[in-house]
C-alpha cells in the first residue's frame, strides 16, 4: 500500500488558517506546492492553492479529513517563488491565507469552475467570460529560415523571429496576402496558428516610435553602475540588495528606472515595476514602450478580467519578462524575478486600505529579498521609514541631486501668508491678489500653470448663519459637501449618501443658509470667470477618476489647457515641460489632520506639486499660500530643502517613539450600536493588554477621529513596541477573541492612516 499524503490548502474564505485535506491515491503525482485543487469545504466546492504535502496530517485525526476532489491544473500555478512571498506576507499581516491567495490569482482564476466526471477525475475546465478569441501567429522557437523563401512570406518569417507573435488580423494590414503567407509557413513548421483572448489594453493600443536612449548625466551614470552591478550579483550569486534613489523632481529617476530594466532584461532577469497610482501608469509605460519595445504586461483597474486574465497567463508563462503596473503588481507572476522598482516609494497609495491591508512599498522589499533580487526606491522625497533604512545600513542611498534637462533648473518658491493678504478681483479668499496678479503672467505670456487644492466639490460645507452648525451626513459624522456639476447636490465622500439641499437648518429651523469654503470645482468656476479668455480644466475624482485622467493630462500636453486645477492627482509624477507656474491654494488642509504623518505628508506635496514647474525651458515659479508659513514643513518645502525636514521630522517623532522609531498595530472596532463599540473596544484592549510582553504599550481605546461611518461607530486602541515581534503575542490574541455577531474587528499592522 501506498504511503498516504495529506495536503494543506489555502482556501478563499475570511479564516486565518489552511485546512487538511487527504490526498487520493490517483492525485498523488499531481497535487504539488502551488497546484489548484478543487476541495470540499461545507456542503460546497471551492478552489484551493496547496501551500504543502506531507504523509503527516498532523493535529487533524485521519478519520475528519475529506479528500480532494480534483487538480485543475497540469502545472502549478503559483510559482514557489512567489507561494513563499504569499505565505509570509500572511504571517506579517495576520491575515487570512486563502484571502493572500486572490491577492495574486486573477479573478477569472478564482472563478474558474471545473466539472467532474463519474470517476471523480477533472474531465474539464470552463472559464468564464473568456471573450472573443484572435487567431495569433506564433513563431515557433529554434526554427530555422527554410529554403527558398521569398516575398511576403520571407518579410513575414523575419517580422515573426523577431517580435515572437502577432495577432492575424495585424499582418493582414501591413502585408495584403499576409494569410496565404502564414498558411505557407504553418506548413513548413516555422510557424503555429493559436488563439487568444484579444486584450483591449488601452495603454497598448497605439504604436510607439521607438527612441534612442539620451545622454546621461554623471550622478545617472553612478547610480546605473550600482544598480547594475548589483543585478549581476542577483543573477550570477543569488545576493539581494536594495536601494533608495533619492534624486530631485525632474532628475531623471525613470531614466535610471530604463536603464536597469534594460540589462536586467539582458541578464535573463524579470522585472516588476510599480507606480502609485493609475494616472501615472500611461506615462510611464509609453516610456518603456519607446526604449524597451511591446513586450510588457500592463497590470490596472482599466482592464477588464479577461485582459487581466490574457496579461497574467503570459507573465506567468515567461512569454513576458516586465510588469508595470499600481500597488498588487507586486505580485505578479514574474518568472526570475531580478528587479523591482517603486516609483514615488513615499505615496500613501501604495498602502491597501481594505481586506488585506499590506504595503506594496514594503511588500516589494520582502519580496525582493526572498527571490533574491534587486528593490529600487525612487522619490524626490524619500519616506522616514526608507531614510532610516539607509541609515541603519539596510539599504544603500543613490543620490540625482540636480535636474537632468540642461536648462531646467528647481522652481522658485514664494510663500503668501493668508492672514495678512486679501482676495483678488474674484472675491475669493484662496485667489488671493498676489496669486491672480501671477496667473495673469501667466495667461499673458501663453504659459501653463497648476493649482493645487486638496477639496473636491463646490464648498466643503453648507452652514446654518443662525445657529453656526453645518448640514452633517445622516450616516457619518462628517459635513456634506456641496457639488454643483453633479446636479447641485450635497454628497458624502465617505458612503456616496447625496441629497438636495435642504430648505433650512436641520439644527434650529432657521431658512438662511450659505456655502462655505470653496473645492476645485468652485476654483475652476471662478477662474473661468475671472480669466475668461483662458482655457480652464479641472482633475479631480469628479471629473477623472481612474484612465480617464489620463485624457486630461493629454490635453495638457497637447496645450489645450492653460490652468489646471485639481486635487493631489496633480502632485503626481507627471512630466509637463510647459507648466512655469504651480500655486498652492491652501497648504495649511493637509497640516490640520489628527495623524502624526501630518507634517511629513505636508512636505511631500508641497515638494511634489512643487515640482512639477520649470521642468522644460522656462524656469518655473511656485507659490504656496499658507497662515503657518513659518512651519517647518511649509517652511523647508518653500526652500526644497528635504534634507532638513527629514532631520527634523526624525527628531520629532524618536521623541514622541513614532515610527520609524517604533512599530504600531491599530486595531479598529465598530458597530451600529455604539454601546456595543465601546464595550468590546473596551475588552479587546484588556485581552491585549494582558497577552502583551514587556515593552509593548496599548493607547486607547478611544472614538477614531471619524467617530461615525456608514452608520457604523468606530473606536480604535493601538498597540506600540520597539519590536515589531513584540506585537505578535497581544495581536493573536485580539485576533483569536471572540466577536458579537453585530461587532466588526480589523487590525492594520504598520498603519498609514490613523483616521
Amino acid at each position: 500500500m501506498a504511503t498516504e499524503r495529506f495536503a494543506r490548502v489555502a482556501v478563499p474564505v475570511p479564516l486565518g488558517q489552511a485546512f487538511t485535506y487527504a490526498v487520493p491515491e490517483a492525485l498523488y503525482e499531481r497535487v504539488v506546492r502551488g497546484s489548484r485543487v478543487l476541495c470540499p469545504f461545507g456542503r460546497r466546492q471551492v478552489m484551493g492553492v496547496v501551500l504543502s504535502v506531507a504523509e503527516d496530517p498532523g493535529d487533524v485525526p485521519r478519520e475528519k479529513l475529506k479528500p480532494l476532489r480534483a487538480v485543475v491544473d497540469d502545472q502549478p500555478v503559483l510559482p514557489d517563488e512567489l507561494l513563499s512571498f504569499l505565505v509570509e506576507l500572511a504571517r506579517y499581516y495576520l491575515a487570512p491565507i486563502g484571502e493572500v491567495m486572490r491577492l495574486a490569482l486573477p479573478s477569472i482564476e478564482r472563478q474558474a469552475r471545473a466539472r467532474l466526471d463519474q470517476d471523480g477525475a477533472l474531465d474539464g475546465m470552463k472559464v468564464q467570460s473568456v471573450g472573443r478569441l484572435v487567431q495569433v501567429a506564433k513563431f515557433v522557437e529554434g526554427a530555422a529560415e527554410p529554403e527558398k523563401l521569398r516575398g511576403a512570406a520571407l518579410e513575414l518569417f523575419e517580422h515573426l523571429r523577431d517580435a515572437k507573435q502577432a495577432p492575424v488580423s495585424e499582418l493582414t494590414q501591413r502585408w495584403g496576402n499576409a494569410r496565404a503567407a502564414v498558411k505557407k509557413l504553418v506548413g513548413l513548421g516555422v510557424v503555429e496558428i493559436v488563439k487568444e483572448p484579444k486584450t483591449r489594453d488601452p495603454f497598448l493600443g497605439d504604436e510607439v516610435e521607438r527612441v534612442p536612449a539620451p545622454t546621461p548625466t554623471p550622478p545617472q551614470v553612478e547610480a546605473v553602475d550600482a544598480v547594475c552591478g548589483a543585478l549581476a550579483a542577483a543573477v550570477a550569486a543569488g545576493q539581494s540588495s536594495a536601494f533608495l534613489l533619492h534624486g530631485v523632481t525632474g532628475s531623471g529617476k525613470t531614466e535610471v528606472y530604463l536603464r536597469a530594466a534594460e540589462r536586467c532584461l539582458e541578464l535573463g532577469g524579470g522585472v516588476i515595476v510599480l507606480v502609485p497610482e493609475i494616472a501615472l501608469t500611461p506615462q510611464l509605460v509609453t516610456r518603456f514602450r519607446q526604449r524597451l519595445g511591446d513586450g510588457i504586461a500592463v497590470l490596472h483597474s482599466g482592464l477588464s478580467e479577461v485582459d487581466r486574465h490574457v496579461m497574467w497567463k503570459r507573465l506567468r508563462s515567461g512569454e513576458l519578462k516586465l510588469a508595470v503596473g499600481a500597488r498588487s503588481a507586486v505580485f505578479a507572476p514574474v518568472a526570475n524575478l531580478k528587479l523591482i522598482v517603486v516609483d514615488e516609494e513615499h505615496d500613501g497609495s501604495f498602502k491597501q486600505e481594505e481586506g488585506v491591508r499590506y504595503h506594496a512599498r514594503d511588500m516589494a522589499r520582502l519580496r525582493a529579498h526572498r527571490s533574491r533580487a534587486v528593490c529600487v526606491l525612487g522619490s524626490a522625497t524619500p519616506s522616514l521609514g526608507s531614510v532610516a533604512a539607509v541609515r541603519e545600513k539596510r539599504m544603500q542611498r543613490l543620490t540625482l541631486p540636480d535636474r537632468a534637462h540642461a536648462t531646467a533648473t528647481l522652481p522658485k518658491v514664494e510663500l503668501v501668508d493668508l492672514r495678512r493678504v486679501g482676495p483678488g478681483p474674484s472675491g475669493h479668499r484662496l485667489l488671493s491678489l498676489p496669486m491672480h496678479r501671477a496667473l495673469e503672467r501667466v495667461v499673458e505670456a501663453g504659459e501653463q500653470a497648476i493649482l493645487f487644492l486638496n477639496r473636491r466639490g463646490f464648498a466643503p460645507s453648507l452652514l446654518c448663519e443662525s445657529c453656526g452648525k453645518v448640514t452633517e451626513c445622516p450616516n457619518c459624522s462628517v459635513s456634506l459637501t456641496v457639488h454643483r456639476s453633479r446636479g447641485q447636490r450635497l454628497h458624502c465622500h465617505y458612503c456616496d449618501f447625496s441629497m438636495l439641499p435642504p430648505s433650512k437648518c436641520q439644527h434650529c429651523g432657521a431658512t438662511k443658509l450659505s456655502e462655505e469654503g470653496a473645492g476645485t470645482e468652485r476654483i475652476e468656476t471662478s477662474l473661468s470667470e475671472t480669466f475668461p479668455t483662458a482655457r480652464v480644466a479641472r482633475l479631480d475624482r469628479d471629473v477623472a477618476a481612474g484612465l480617464k485622467s489620463e485624457k486630461v493630462l493629454a490635453r495638457m500636453r497637447a496645450r489645450e489647457i492653460d490652468i489646471l486645477v485639481g486635487t493631489q492627482m496633480v502632485t503626481k509624477g507627471h512630466d509637463l515641460p510647459e507648466v512655469t507656474f504651480v500655486g498652492v491654494l491652501n497648504a495649511d488642509a493637509a497640516l490640520s489632520m489628527p495623524d502624526f504623518r501630518a507634517a511629513e505628508r505636508t512636505f511631500h506635496l508641497l515638494v511634489q506639486v512643487a515640482g512639477r514647474a520649470g521642468r522644460g525651458d522656462t524656469p518655473g515659479t511656485v507659490m504656496i499660500q499658507t497662515r503657518q508659513p513659518e512651519h517647518p514643513a511649509v517652511a523647508l518645502a518653500a526652500q526644497h530643502d528635504v534634507s532638513a525636514f527629514i532631520d527634523y521630522e526624525l527628531e520629532a517623532r524618536n521623541e514622541l517613539r513614532y515610527p520609524p522609531f517604533s512599530r504600531l498595530v491599530m486595531v479598529r472596532i465598530d458597530s451600529m450600536d455604539e454601546n456595543r463599540a465601546v464595550s468590546h473596544a473596551d475588552r479587546l484592549a484588556d485581552v491585549a493588554g494582558k497577552a502583551a510582553p514587556a515593552g509593548v504599550e496599548i493607547l486607547g481605546p478611544a472614538p477614531a477621529p471619524l467617530s461615525r461611518l456608514r452608520n457604523r461607530f468606530r473606536f480604535r486602541f493601538v498597540m506600540r513596541a520597539a519590536d515589531r515581534n513584540a506585537l505578535r503575542r497581544p495581536l493573536l490574541a485580539v485576533a483569536r477573541a471572540p466577536v458579537p455577531a453585530q461587532v466588526r474587528v480589523s487590525w492594520d499592522v504598520d498603519p498609514e492612516s490613523m483616521l
